[in-house]
């Protein structure tokens, strides 16, 4: 099967709006691959820092972006995936806000989206993918037959991201999250390469007030209509 023939689902949107654990569901729901392509800058992120990369190089940036080894794998029976940088696991340390932080720095380099272009493409393979992001449906995967872009209040994101840390025993403070969440904003989506925005032909979905069941359905619904088309 060509890759121009294997179905692609694009879910873009910012932070806390639910797309992780939707493209996952989404994922396990359809037996579809699934990238979570904010991993691919989080775990950049941390290989230079480990590294001591300037985050600000482009060049040494995508040198270390192409020689990154990274595995996602299932947690059976969970909506969760394992992510795995050169043979380590590493999904709790790359969901800190810092990591966050940083991978939105190196998301803004020219040289870093074209790197990791053809290794976020590599994940389209048959049956088909969920592929999460904030520009898969308009840079990444142009041609996905389904394209959802997930928004919600930045008021019930940064709650949502409070609750998440306090639940890890992690201290923070929904004053700070707020402001974390309007930089990274800001920084996402007024770069100069792939911002982040809904595609022309993207469904938007506000889930401000809504569930992750009530979410999923949606999707489950727009995808349905598309294979019934």
């Amino acid at each position: 099967m060509s890759d121009a023939a294997v179905p692609v689902i694009a879910i873009d949107g910012p932070s806390g709006t639910g797309k992780g654990t939707i493209s996952r569901r989404v994922a396990l729901w359809l037996n579809f691959h699934f990238l979570d392509s904010g991993a691919l800058y989080r775990l950049l992120g941390l290989a230079a820092r480990r590294g001591g990369v300037d985050l600000g190089d482009g060049q040494a940036l995508a040198v270390l972006a192409r020689s990154l080894d990274i595995r996602f794998e299932p947690v059976p029976g969970q909506d969760e995936t394992s992510i795995f940088l050169n043979n380590e696991e590493v999904t709790d340390a790359i969901r800190t806000e810092n990591c966050g932080s940083d991978a939105s720095l190196v998301a803004a380099v020219p040289e870093v989206r074209a790197a990791l272009l053809d290794r976020q493409r590599a994940f389209r393979v048959a049956p088909g993918l969920v592929a999460d992001g904030r520009d898969m449906g308009t840079v990444v995967f142009p041609d996905a037959a389904l394209k959802v872009y997930l928004t919600a209040s930045r008021e019930e994101r940064a709650n949502r991201r409070y609750k998440q840390l306090i639940g890890k025993g992690i201290g923070v403070t929904l004053d700070r999250l707020l402001k974390e969440l309007e930089a990274r904003d800001a920084r996402d989506s007024g770069r100069a390469v792939a911002p982040m925005k809904p595609a022309a032909d993207a469904v938007i979905v506000d889930t401000t007030t809504l569930n992750v069941e009530q979410v999923f359905s949606k999707v489950q619904a727009l995808w349905n209509a598309h294979c019934e088309r």
